[in-house]
């Protein structure tokens, strides 16, 4: 049973922050309350049908004591009744602890692992996955650092993603995604095994992360673009190094403010994603357990391409579409993936 004194303090917050929105003056920061409207709206509505269901078994066993609606009121009672597990159910999950970062922008680094130029093409073809994916849900998917392998592979790629609820969609992708087919490359037609990593970084808001300038240093590079296009321009690429981290982020776009800029971003969201795993790690030692832990080292996924599936090694899915799945058809996998980490959400609170 769910404490009827939690719901009502929801309710009364939903409330204060609805009348402060309609009232909101220049001092107010709309956009933090607008969020917080979004959040609340949906548990607020679930409260609302779980009240009314209660409400409805309370009138349903008072007409048990009057003869004439016995019958009818014994047949509601047990409509309502099977009702009431559902929607005790569905607000456990509206209840669920959110992670403040869901509703953020993210970065996505990819990395070949091993496998040589093969791994090279595979993180291409999953940087292509993410495009088309970020594409169908109406996001801004922008390129901020990209090295390429002289056969159109990658060598490493760091993209920022914004929209609605990217990071709560995208932060189950972090891992070893392994692949298995016959590379392009090889002439005798031997399945090869290879892999690339994927980090998914939820941006780092200024709040979150404040960064001593004495703790950078900050390069600029000559930007070396394709067919010497570079050779009039002025030094464009900037590399910063956060000493105390050693973490290195480099930005070669045309405009050198612009990198400094992105490169700046990608070094907070580094440096905030260290720190919540550090915080999830004291949190939870045994962080094998959660899906999505992010532990970059974990193989969660294989692409088999003779057999044309994939599967998610995390929660034993295995989805015989792999040709969709490579065209951005990410929903499924990830719709079960959240459901899992809801469920295991849900035992840890009631267990």
């Amino acid at each position: 049973m769910i404490p009827e004194d939690r719901l009502e303090q929801i309710k009364q917050r939903f409330e204060y922050v609805e009348a402060r929105m309609a009232q909101a003056s220049g001092g107010d920061d709309i956009a933090a309350l607008g969020r917080e409207y979004a959040e609340l709206k949906p548990v607020v509505d679930q409260i609302a049908a779980y009240r009314q269901l209660r409400a409805d078994l309370a009138d349903a066993e008072a007409m048990l004591d009057d003869p004439d609606m016995r019958e009818l009121a014994e047949e509601e009672l047990g409509v309502l009744k099977a009702r009431l597990p559902e929607a005790e159910a569905a607000l456990q999950l509206a209840l669920l602890p959110k992670d403040a970062a869901d509703a953020r922008p993210a970065m996505i680094e990819i990395r070949p692992g091993t496998g040589g130029e093969e791994a090279a093409l595979f993180a291409g073809d999953l940087l292509r996955m993410y495009q088309r994916y970020a594409e169908a849900r109406g996001w801004s998917f922008d390129i901020v650092e990209e090295q390429q392998t002289e056969l159109g592979g990658i060598k490493e790629v760091v993209a920022h993603v914004k929209g609605d609820g990217v990071f709560a969609r995208l932060k189950y992708e972090s891992g070893v995604h392994r692949v298995q087919r016959v590379p392009a490359t090889e002439s005798g037609g031997r399945i090869h095994t290879s892999a690339a990593t994927v980090a998914v970084l939820p941006e780092a808001q200024d709040v979150d992360i404040k960064i001593d300038p004495n703790d950078l240093r900050i390069d600029t590079m000559r930007s070396s673009g394709a067919g010497g296009q570079h050779v009039n321009t002025t030094d464009s690429a900037v590399r910063i190094t956060h000493l105390p981290t050693g973490l290195v982020v480099t930005s070669s776009e045309k405009s050198q403010h612009r990198n400094r800029e992105l490169a700046m971003q990608v070094l907070k969201s580094r440096l905030y994603d260290m720190e919540r795993q550090r915080v999830d790690s004291e949190r939870s030692q045994d962080r094998k357990a959660q899906v999505g832990s992010g532990d970059r080292s974990e193989r969660i996924r294989t692409y088999n391409f003779p057999q044309g599936r994939m599967t998610d090694h995390r929660i034993n899915l295995t989805l015989y579409k792999l040709d969709q799945v490579m065209q951005g058809d990410l929903d499924e996998v990830i719709d079960a993936l959240t459901a899992d980490a809801q469920a295991a959400q849900l035992a840890e609170m009631t267990g």
